[in-house]
């Protein structure tokens, strides 16, 4: 490990592995509640036009990635709530016009080459000027999800619920593909373009076999993110590998141990006899009852009821539930 630490861009991309093993999960666990699992990929792929618009100006193609990808997340929600296409149908849009417009400004410019390490990342040529966008980004990203982590779940686990409770379903709608677009940025540069998607959902299925609750969910992929992504990092280091796959099969890896770990555990759960008086409907998995899901059933209550302050009663409830 000392040997590591003696090369400054290990260093920077160590410190930047821990900021996108937190950020990517965090924001992936909203993105997977809301059954928009692709959405890391399609923003990743419309972030090649805007590397090859940096690449082709000779400006900073971070910031020309940032830029791109925060329109496209916007011209993505505007399509699925404006057109008569599905939110999938906006998303294979801009994902094929992404790749072909990243595809012929990279050709435009002399010097193609240097896309690859933004496809599959590159910790040789990190530099402290990326760190400091990275960490600025990420503290964003952070904040949001802390100042908005309640009713972006309420929105994620029913939409309809949400609008009859007054939330502003298409200024979180935004917000969600927005910060996801900046998550995409963070991670592009060790993760790689191609397989960001990857750390934004894996480290969140890992999780949710374990996991017991929304909070306690997140966390979890937070906790495996980060775990993934310096323990990858380390091993393309020691085995000169390119760190995007590395990252990514180490999270595949842990998937495949927490499935056999959530299995064991539900089977002892269900071998386990139940006392006298107990909760036969204690919370499985990702924070559902036994009976299915219980924000569904209180969208189905609350939408019932005479107004829309009756309804953030019933949400209020299971957000407490699930939210921890």
């Amino acid at each position: 490990m000392s040997d590591v630490l003696s090369y400054d861009f290990m260093r920077i991309a160590l410190v930047m592995a821990i900021l996108i093993g937190l950020t990517a999960p965090a924001i992936g666990t909203f993105i997977v509640q809301r059954k928009l699992s692709l959405l890391g990929d399609g923003i990743g792929h419309i972030a090649l036009t805007g590397i090859g618009l940096g690449l082709l100006t000779g400006t900073s193609p971070i910031l020309g990635a940032l830029v791109v990808t925060v329109l496209g997340a916007l011209a993505i929600e505007l399509l699925r709530a404006r057109s008569r296409s599905g939110g999938d149908v906006a998303l294979a849009l801009l994902f094929y016009g992404g790749l072909a417009g990243g595809a012929l400004l990279t050709q435009a410019q002399s010097g193609g080459t240097s896309l690859q390490s933004y496809l599959f990342g590159s910790i040789s040529s990190v530099t402290m000027g990326d760190l400091y966008v990275v960490a600025g980004l990420a503290v964003a990203v952070l904040a949001i999800v802390a100042v908005f982590g309640r009713d972006l779940f309420l929105l994620c686990q029913d939409e309809e619920l949400a609008r009859a409770s007054g939330l502003p379903v298409r200024f979180l709608s935004v917000l969600i593909a927005v910060t996801a677009a900046v998550t995409v940025v963070i991670a592009m540069r060790a993760v790689g373009l191609l397989l960001v998607g990857a750390l934004m959902i894996v480290p969140v299925a890992a999780a949710q076999q374990v996991a017991r609750g929304f909070r306690a969910t997140m966390l979890g992929a937070m906790v495996i993110g980060v775990l993934s992504a310096v323990s990858g990092l380390l091993g393309s280091f020691q085995y000169d590998l390119q760190p995007g796959p590395a990252i990514v099969l180490v999270a595949l890896a842990v998937f495949l141990v927490a499935v056999v770990a959530g299995a064991a555990l539900r089977r002892r759960r269900a071998d386990a006899p139940v006392p006298a008086g107990g909760d036969a409907d204690a919370p499985g998995p990702a924070g559902l009852t036994a009976d299915g899901d219980p924000v569904a059933a209180a969208g189905a209550a609350a939408r019932g009821t005479a107004g829309g302050a009756a309804a953030r009663a019933h949400v209020e409830a299971e957000a407490e539930v699930l939210g921890g």
